[in-house]
């Protein structure tokens, strides 16, 4: 059952996004991604990847990092940020958040409502997009 669950958990947050350019429907834990878009940028070795994550009231994304930058776009709810070397901080529908590569960060949805985000990555091409942090 834990090897199902960490499978499952790799799934969601995003190793599976180099199989298909198609759009993606991810579920687990109260937290749902779907892939809208990936595209080769001009510089080469770099790609573009965007995301619609959806959480449940409470649902949370533990400690994590990506091989590049994160642009975030809350559409609905509120959600807590953890960002390594930041004091916590809540975004609210219609307000942004910057990630830099590689810093470890976490969210939460802190409202009582599904909250959601587009997540626009800028990664090195081939690596999987999302890491775990302990």
């Amino acid at each position: 059952m834990k090897v199902r669950q960490v499978s499952a958990f790799l799934l969601i947050a995003g190793i599976a996004l180099n199989t298909s350019r198609a759009q993606q429907v991810e579920q687990m834990h109260g937290i749902t991604r779907t892939d809208l878009q990936r595209h080769d940028l001009s510089v080469p070795g770099q790609e573009a990847v965007q995301t619609r994550v959806e959480f449940a009231p409470g649902a949370a994304f533990p400690m994590h990092r990506h091989p590049g930058e994160e642009v975030v776009y809350v559409l609905e709810g509120s959600i807590e940020y953890e960002v390594e070397g930041q004091p916590s901080q809540i975004i609210n529908a219609g307000s942004v958040l910057f990630i830099p590569a590689m810093v470890p960060h976490a969210a939460k949805n802190v409202g009582s409502v599904t909250a959601a985000e587009i997540a626009t990555y800028v990664v090195e091409k081939g690596k999987p997009l999302v890491e775990l942090v302990k």
